[in-house]
């Protein structure tokens, strides 16, 4: 099954500081993101990420402090080997127009973009309900 990259960007009106948490820590990714999110191994920083009643792994690859984040899926046949899907997120404010950018980069099985776009744009919503913040699709 071919994999697609999709990536979108999000105006959201709240800090790094604030949004950051909801993007990097299991309490904050299972709020809005997944069923249920925990460490399976600290030192590793392998994730169990569970969607639809279903678990899925993934190293955290990538931490900045309030900028960005990875997690690459664990590979599940030959194929996710020597290609693995990955999700990260990248946060960025505009000091002059004090605007934060959520950019997604989602590269997955999912192959169809309007798809991926509807299940972004719904999970984005229910972040900045979450925290009580506006969002506009960029």
């Amino acid at each position: 099954m071919a994999k697609l990259k999709y990536v979108a960007e999000f105006e959201i009106n709240a800090s790094v500081k604030m949004l950051f948490p909801y993007l990097s820590t299991p309490s904050g990714l299972s709020e809005w993101f997944a069923e249920k999110v925990k460490v399976v191994n600290t030192e590793e920083r392998i994730y169990d990420i569970v969607w639809d009643g279903i678990s899925h792994l993934a190293k955290l690859t990538a931490l900045q402090l309030n900028k960005h984040v990875k997690f690459v899926f664990l590979p599940e046949n030959e194929a996710d080997k020597e290609d693995p899907s990955y999700l990260e997120f990248k946060l960025v404010h505009n000091d002059m127009t004090e605007t934060t950018f959520l950019k997604v980069i989602d590269y997955s099985l999912i192959d169809n973009e309007a798809d991926l776009k509807e299940l972004w744009i719904s999970l984005i919503h229910s972040l900045c309900e979450l925290i009580g913040a506006k969002e506009n699709h960029a």
